[in-house]
């Protein structure tokens, strides 16, 4: 897709046609080589401005795929990093794809992040474009989960992009896309889930509050702003606040 290294516009339908998890399964060889994949100038970018909130001990990259956010993770914690995903072919390229040994330690784990396997175990939680994958409805038991897993004073952290609009080209691509997905989750079964316009901030800001976070929020100003001053990416950082018990 894009590039000879990427999918062909067959391998993306066969794809398309399958399971979440099977379709990255198949998609896992040839991931890195897409436009799915999260684009250096944001993983850097997210980096660069969580520096200065640390340092941390332990992170868990949600849903790392092939673990292009495990590479920010280790830059920012000292003892492990730890990536989590559905696809066990998207863990294997990435598993494979890093050496292993030395400080931060690395651990891959195949799990659901609506059901994350954890404890209260970490200082950091990353994501980096993958809230497509989920519907509104299902935001509040994934913040609940994310939130169990961090420790008091933890953070979760990830990118949003400002929505483009009307008159913009990708705001028709990105409706269209949209539009087809549904189309398709309605007449093909098993679905799958991957909506670009289903993830607004307001609303996501609303759920981690609920979900008993505090939320702020940080522009990146290697985007620049829009022609309204507003900036085009923004950082959410949602905090754990310490447990009443222990205040």
């Amino acid at each position: 897709m894009f590039t000879p290294q990427g999918p062909s516009l067959r391998e993306l339908a066969v794809q398309a046609l399958s399971s979440v998890e099977h379709g990255y399964d198949l998609l896992a060889p040839k991931f890195d080589h897409t436009p799915f994949r999260t684009p250096d100038s944001i993983l850097d970018a997210v980096g660069q401005a969580l520096r200065p909130m640390g340092p941390f001990r332990a992170g868990l990259d949600l849903c790392c795929g092939t673990g292009a956010g495990m590479d920010v993770l280790r830059r920012l914690c000292r003892d492990s990093v730890t990536g989590i995903d559905i696809s066990a072919g998207m863990l294997s390229v990435g598993r494979a794809g890093h050496r292993a040994g030395g400080q931060p330690s690395m651990a891959w784990v195949r799990g659901d992040a609506r059901a994350l396997p954890f404890g209260r175990a970490f200082d950091l939680v990353v994501s980096f474009g993958a809230f497509g994958h989920f519907v509104p409805r299902e935001l509040p038991g994934l913040f609940a989960g994310v939130h169990s897993v961090l420790r008091p004073g933890g953070r979760f952290a990830f990118p949003v992009m400002a929505p483009p609009r009307p008159s913009s080209p990708w705001f028709w691509a990105l409706l269209g896309f949209d539009a087809v997905m549904r189309v398709r989750n309605a007449l093909w079964r098993p679905p799958f889930v991957m909506y670009y316009r289903s993830f607004r901030l307001g609303e996501v800001r609303r759920e981690l509050v609920s979900a008993g976070f505090d939320v702020e929020l940080h522009a990146l100003p290697e985007f620049g702003t829009r022609p309204d001053g507003s900036p085009r990416c923004r950082m959410v950082v949602a905090i754990r606040t310490p447990d009443v018990a222990s205040l």
